[in-house]
């Protein structure tokens, strides 16, 4: 068996694993690299193996940077089956229809610019088009359910587990018998944070020889989430009471429908006035959540118990949603006493940062902060402290009140990845999807396990 690692290898992003055994060949997601533009070198560049010769794919979400990639694979010459389960199928047309449609605008606004300087440059193309994103969903095969095993191919079985992490995520469990040696391998995907609202926590894993797993947050715990949905409360009192309005940049998957489920609660119960208005300014957003509607199955007990009761667990009285670009540059004509949130969680694109652009150089607005922030991307140079940051080619003082609450992490944190770790009793490990400053202090944690942290383009005999 060989285990060869080309994305989120000593770094957040691009997820994407290969495993060879058994005379197949086995794509572990196939993610966007993120941070920066999505033409980046790292995303045009060729994958480190022939797109053609791979048998299965089996995608863990739908988060961009897990399958932000499906396309261009078969672009490339993919054409075997993709297996996922089936609210994952969903979010990831979804997601991958956005992607393609920012990367299309984006090659637009690139090519108006290079003709208006005259420059004889060639034209740059998206990485995929919406057309590409439709072929490629030819390719979604069987749907797996949550503990019941998939047969991939003879002696290749694969089990998806809940990883608690968004709606249809899922750790992968790998069990190969390559003429009649038996291996195990278990790839977490992204481990949720456990005792969250909405979605149930994360399956521990079964015994496994070998796994390959996430540190995201491997050197730090999370702020409890009490503490924070208050911070967050008390960030939008303060707003209001100078007058400004509240940013918050989310991610359009389980952050905004999380963000959604607090701030319905703090309306239920009092805690923010019922006459609050709120925007969901993302078309990917609000898609998003009606395709929450549509899989209880992946719900808790506590969200199970609110629809018992016909209550809406995203529904508020002054929820909006706006879909159309025009209705989104409304918002931007509003100075005060609003709360819109916007995609993207990382500022790197999307319509928040139209809404930055309007309210960053406001004393009396606020911007909040609700999930990570890679290295490099606006959002950090905010959260980090910079005194101005480029958008659209303008520097934008940053003057508005910024907040950052790390307890709405979808990610699980030291503890949490430890736990799940010490499950799975693995002789060997690989640690994957942090960056590596963090891997490196998870990795003194971890007992008992050979510990490794690939590099990108690493192969391992197994």
């Amino acid at each position: 068996m060989k285990l060869s690692f080309y994305g989120a290898a000593r770094g957040v992003t691009g997820s994407c694993y290969l495993v060879e055994s058994a005379g197949k060949r086995i794509l572990i997601d196939c993610g966007l690299y993120q941070g920066g533009r999505e033409l980046s070198e790292e995303n045009v560049a060729p994958f480190g193996f022939d797109a053609a010769a791979i048998d299965f794919v089996l995608l863990t979400h739908a988060h961009l940077d897990h399958c932000g990639r499906l396309p261009l694979l078969a672009k490339r010459g993919f054409h075997g089956e993709i297996i996922t389960t089936a609210a994952s199928r969903e979010l990831a047309k979804v997601v991958m229809l956005d992607s393609a449609h920012l990367q299309e605008e984006d090659a637009r606004w690139q090519a108006r610019k290079l003709m208006r300087k005259n420059k004889g440059r060639e034209i740059p193309q998206p990485l995929y088009t919406q057309l590409d994103v439709l072929n490629c969903l030819d390719y979604f095969g069987r749907t797996a359910h949550y503990n019941q095993p998939v047969v991939i191919a003879k002696g290749i079985t694969a089990t998806f587990l809940d990883a608690g992490h968004i709606l249809g995520s899922a750790s992968i469990h790998l069990q190969i018998d390559d003429d009649g040696e038996k291996r195990s391998i278990v790839f977490s995907g992204d481990i949720g944070n456990a005792k969250r609202p909405i979605l149930r926590d994360p399956t521990p894993p079964p015994i496994s020889d070998v796994v390959v797993m996430e540190t995201t947050y491997g050197d730090r715990l999370h702020k409890p989430l009490e503490p924070s949905i208050e911070e967050l409360y008390q960030a939008i009192e303060d707003s209001f009471r100078r007058g400004g309005n509240v940013i918050i940049p989310t991610f359009a998957l389980e952050r905004t429908q999380e963000v959604l489920f607090h701030l319905r609660e703090g309306v239920d119960t009092g805690r923010l006035p019922r006459s609050t208005q709120v925007f969901l300014d993302s078309p990917m957003a609000i898609s998003a959540t009606e395709i929450f509607r549509r899989h209880p199955e992946c719900f808790d007990s506590e969200t199970d118990e609110l629809l018992a009761r016909g209550q809406e667990p995203f529904g508020l009285p002054g929820l909006h949603f706006t879909r159309e670009t025009a209705e989104s540059m409304a918002l931007n004509r509003i100075t005060g006493g609003v709360i819109i949130l916007a995609g993207s969680g990382m500022a790197t694109g999307g319509r928040v940062r139209h809404h930055l652009k309007h309210n960053l150089w406001r004393e009396n607005s606020s911007v909040i902060f609700v999930g990570f922030a890679a290295q490099g991307t606006p959002a950090r140079r905010i959260i980090d402290g910079a005194q101005t940051v480029r958008l659209f080619g303008e520097e934008i003082p940053v003057r508005a009140h910024i907040y950052t609450i790390n307890g709405f992490s979808a990610h699980a944190d030291r503890d949490e990845l430890l736990a799940w770790h010490s499950h799975t009793r693995a002789t060997r490990t690989f640690l994957v999807h942090g960056e590596e400053a963090v891997m490196q202090k998870f990795a003194a944690q971890l007992k008992n396990t050979q510990v490794e942290m690939p590099a990108p383009g690493q192969i391992y005999d197994m």
